[in-house]
């Protein structure tokens, strides 16, 4: 009896998972492999492009072309409106993203014939041209050492700051010393003795990291045992957490609360599209999946939550339901959202894993709570992130506050204000008459009087103006 009850639960699963209908995703994406940050400008190595090239050949498998295939997705021949997919300005993160997007829409061997009856066959095997547009966040993180050097954000720049007069970055810089020291030698020189110590923790790691990969001999190879190397492991996770993410002071988070307001819009693209847009990618550095990894109370999950992701490292967002498709696109109470992580490289042998959101232990959550849980820390506008920074230069000076208004709001925003074209004419006049006006007072008071061209003909002194006699 207890075969045959498991049997018909099995068979109910089944049924409720093949109801589910994927609607869209978004995808937040590490780089490949890399050359190291001490060495800048750093360069996507080949075995970066390969993983990069892997993870996108895995998601092709998931949402293009497998049971998770999102609904009416084009899967061979790239339709670019229902794909979106962004990097900063940064050669590793700008090709990474190339060399996924060569995975995720391989080549397709097209031949057109013209008019005349010519045949014209595609180049590169009918390699599929997909843009990767620019975004402002991040732009240039993977020549910048610090985590912060990637952000304008002032406010940001402080908090993080903060973390150095921290009595747990204190204990660990003093306790590291030693352990630092042991490995000057094995740095062979790419940063002075006196950096390599805990206040550059990532770099130190990040330099040896990219030479056990790549190097066939690092100097004082012997002290680099597997309990050193994960020693330096583990003090870069707490260096670059500290940096990240803090939960008295969340502004050090900024890079996740702009990747909340970019994944919201997105989903809200898909929404309101009524499912035209479909799938979502950004590329990024891996201190925006520490900021949003705190923000959205994943190291609750795991402790593995608070650490440097491996490089190809992927987190996404799925957009789903289980009502009927068939009769039009669900409304927000039929929609879900679920999280999934992998640590470096997705492949088919090694899939991302469910994970829950924001403290909670379901592993879906309903849209209407996704999005307000997101709202709590999502920055989504222009004039929101210049309050949270602090900044005023640039963009930001529009959203100026002075005397308790906007400069927008105190250059007139109501119906009854003019508009700055009739407001430019009226000064205008009001300045040729304190003009005229200052003249008649000069000719008033220095006995100044007008002459006429005429007057001038016979025999007046040559001044438009005289004095009296």
């Amino acid at each position: 009896m207890k075969s045959v009850v498991a049997l018909s639960a099995l068979s109910m699963l089944a049924g409720a998972e093949a109801a589910e209908t994927v609607l869209g995703a978004y995808i937040f994406h590490r780089h490949g492999d890399r050359t190291p940050k001490a060495l800048a400008p750093t360069n996507l190595t080949a075995l970066g492009y390969e993983q990069v090239y892997t993870s996108g050949q895995y998601y092709r498998s998931r949402y293009l072309s497998g049971e998770s295939k999102i609904h009416g997705i084009n899967e061979d021949e790239v339709k670019l409106s229902q794909l979106q997919v962004q990097a900063p300005v940064d050669n590793v993160l700008q090709n990474s993203a190339m060399g996924f997007l060569q995975g995720l829409y391989p080549p397709v061997q097209t031949v057109q014939t013209l008019a005349n009856g010519q045949s014209v066959q595609a180049p590169m095997d009918g390699y599929q041209l997909i843009p990767v547009n620019t975004i402002e966040t991040g732009s240039g993180s993977e020549d910048n050492g610090w985590l912060q050097d990637a952000s304008s954000c002032q406010n940001a720049k402080t908090s993080s700051n903060s973390y150095f007069d921290s009595e747990a970055y204190k204990s660990l810089a003093s306790s590291s010393k030693d352990f630092y020291s042991s490995i000057v030698p094995s740095m062979n020189g790419v940063v002075s003795d006196e950096q390599v110590s805990f206040k550059n923790a990532y770099v130190v790691y990040d330099t040896i990291h990219v030479a056990e990969i790549h190097n066939s001999s690092i100097p004082n190879s012997e002290a680099l045992t597997n309990t050193t190397l994960t020693q330096l492991r583990t003090l870069a996770d707490a260096h670059e957490w500290g940096l990240a993410y803090n939960a008295s002071d969340n502004m050090r988070a900024v890079a996740g609360m702009q990747l909340a307001g970019e994944i919201l819009e997105y989903m809200n693209n898909i929404i309101s599209t009524s499912g035209s847009k479909k799938f979502g990618i950004q590329f990024g550095a891996y201190a925006t999946f520490m900021s949003f990894f705190g923000l959205a109370d994943l190291q609750k999950v795991s402790d593995d939550f608070t650490g440097v992701v491996d490089y190809a490292s992927s987190m996404v967002f799925e957009l789903f339901t289980n009502a009927d498709v068939d009769s039009g696109f669900p409304n927000g109470d039929d929609l879900q959202v679920r999280f999934l992580f992998h640590n470096g490289t997705a492949s088919n042998t090694s899939e991302p894993s469910v994970f829950p959101l924001f403290g909670g232990s379901e592993n879906a959550v309903s849209w209407t709570t996704f999005q307000d849980k997101l709202n709590e820390f999502a920055i989504t506008t222009t004039e929101q992130w210049c309050t949270k920074c602090g900044n005023t230069a640039g963009s930001c000076a529009a959203f100026v506050k002075d005397n308790g208004a906007t400069t927008a709001q105190q250059s007139g925003n109501g119906s009854s204000d003019m508009s700055p074209a009739v407001g430019g004419v009226i000064g205008a006049f009001v300045t040729l008459a304190v003009v005229l006006g200052s003249l008649a007072v000069l000719m008033l008071v220095g006995g100044f009087r007008l002459v006429s061209k005429k007057a001038l003909q016979r025999g007046v002194p040559q001044s438009s103006v005289e004095p009296k006699a």
